[in-house]
């Protein structure tokens, strides 16, 4: 199991880390003050407007990237979920003195492993919003797993400082919830390999949205364990990708020119037809209103 990336918020953090992009080669450059600052406002306001819904998870959308020559708005989704601090507990479990102890916003806590026992304790808090998504490492055809807070969600230079989700209903939600705190369960389906315009029915590579999209089939059909059975859930259930043209000559400049984009996964007959499908966040977006799945989409401008 491939560990999920935790990144903690913080003023410090952001001003200094290396971001990792979602289908996007790397710039190095230190974020401009006035940048952080909106991508923080946004994020407030975010949360704020989270809880006002009363939901416990959304599907959470940013403008990362100017997609408007596509008729796209919106670049990158992931799973923002509510988590509040929790009371103590113990468990049976062997094992060495280990213990740590912190702060995280109003909440105090506390955990660690005692002799023979397991406990974590602490002060219930405010609820504070967890994004869970994939994101494509720097420069490179790989993709992996974070789990971030919604400063860092939206930290990622944006194209548009505004941010759209949609509230699944609640049998969705509560499918969700478990599966989006558990490492395990969401790398399930995780497969390494990026391309960013990854063919929806292969499993040779996956992008961030096709990700989530087969993670929400497999919390809804638990028979969907595999990439391809998630995919054979998706199509009997109507989704549709969005159809990108793309003619010979741009497939071969993008292929050449980016480590993140690949065609070869694409039907020959779609490909030389210059039909690129792939999963946006527009068309998971469509699909779950088509389906009755989720609430209208709600914008954040």
């Amino acid at each position: 199991m491939k560990a999920l990336r935790t990144v903690a918020l913080s003023a410090a953090l952001l001003a200094t880390q290396e971001p990792a992009f979602a289908g996007r080669t790397c710039e190095q450059r230190q974020p401009e003050a006035v940048n952080v600052q909106r991508s923080l406002d946004l994020a407030l306001r975010t949360a704020r407007r989270l809880d006002d819904s009363g939901a416990q998870v959304v599907i959470l959308a940013r403008a990362g990237q100017d997609l408007s020559r596509w008729q796209l708005r919106w670049s990158h989704l992931g799973y923002a979920y509510r988590e509040t601090a929790a009371g103590g507990w113990r468990e049976g479990e062997q094992g060495p003195a280990v213990w740590r102890e912190g702060r995280e916003g109003p909440a105090v806590w506390r955990e660690g492993r005692e002799g023979p026992a397991v406990w974590r304790e602490g002060r219930e808090g405010p609820a504070v919003w967890r994004v869970v998504h994939k994101l494509n490492a720097c420069g490179s055809a790989r993709g992996d797993l974070y789990r971030q807070g919604l400063g860092e969600f939206f930290m990622d230079d944006l194209h548009d400082y505004q941010a759209a989700w949609v509230v699944p209903n609640a049998d969705i939600q509560a499918r969700l919830l478990p599966l989006l705190r558990d490492n395990q369960r969401i790398d399930h389906l995780h497969t390494p390999a990026y391309n960013m315009v990854a063919y929806p029915w292969s499993q040779r590579y996956q992008q961030s949205n096709q990700w989530a999209l087969e993670t929400l089939a497999m919390a809804m059909e638990p028979g969907a364990n595999t990439r391809e059975r998630a995919q054979a859930w998706l199509q009997f259930r109507g989704y549709e990708p969005t159809v990108l043209r793309i003619d010979a000559l741009k497939r071969l400049g993008a292929r050449m020119g980016s480590s993140h984009i690949a065609f070869d996964d694409h039907p020959n007959g779609k490909r030389f037809a210059d039909r690129i499908e792939t999963v946006t966040v527009d068309s998971v977006f469509d699909w779950l209103q088509r389906e009755g799945m989720a609430q209208p989409v709600q914008v954040l401008r």
